[in-house]
């Protein structure tokens, strides 16, 4: 019976200190830009994008990324998404480069041209980046999301 109640003991305190691990008092999240943005040869009839991501972890802790994944939506429509587990370390208060490989959601890229032809007066197109960043079981999954205004006319805009 004894054997038991240490047993159990043992099993909340280690749940007590796993689950306070991954609690860091003033932790920010990452910036994540998207720097580059190109074609490569695709596979087939669906067109594939090679995206170059920039993270910076504002943390005096490094940033041991498991996996990513994002969308990007022109207009409300999702349009490119992917994912990858290919990824680096990123040291405390540091950088990193990531290049993923995206593919085009064809019936959602298609909704968007649509949307374009019928609305050809206008000036701007919304795009949203929601990324999502996976840190290990211990951290929580870091959402970021940017948003802005891709001028048709002029240089772009982001808030």
């Amino acid at each position: 019976m004894t054997k038991n109640v240490y047993c159990s003991v043992f099993f909340i305190l280690s749940l007590i200190v796993f689950g306070c691990a991954g609690l860091q008092p003033g932790y920010e999240k990452p910036t994540v830009s998207i720097t580059s943005f190109e074609a490569i040869p695709a596979e087939g009839m669906v067109p594939k994008f090679q995206i170059g991501i920039h993270i910076i972890n504002p943390n005096r802790t490094p940033l041991q990324l498991k996996g990513i994944s994002y969308t990007v939506s022109l207009e409300g429509h999702h349009v490119i998404t992917g994912v990858s587990n290919q990824l680096p370390e990123i040291e405390a208060y540091g950088e990193g480069d990531v290049m993923l490989n995206a593919s085009v959601d064809l019936f959602n890229s298609i909704g968007f041209m649509s949307d374009l032809i019928r609305n050809q007066g206008k000036e701007q197109i919304s795009y949203n980046l929601d990324t999502k960043l996976d840190a290990g079981a211990l951290y929580p999954l870091i959402r970021v999301s940017k948003k802005g205004k891709l001028s048709l006319t002029q240089t772009s805009k982001s808030q």
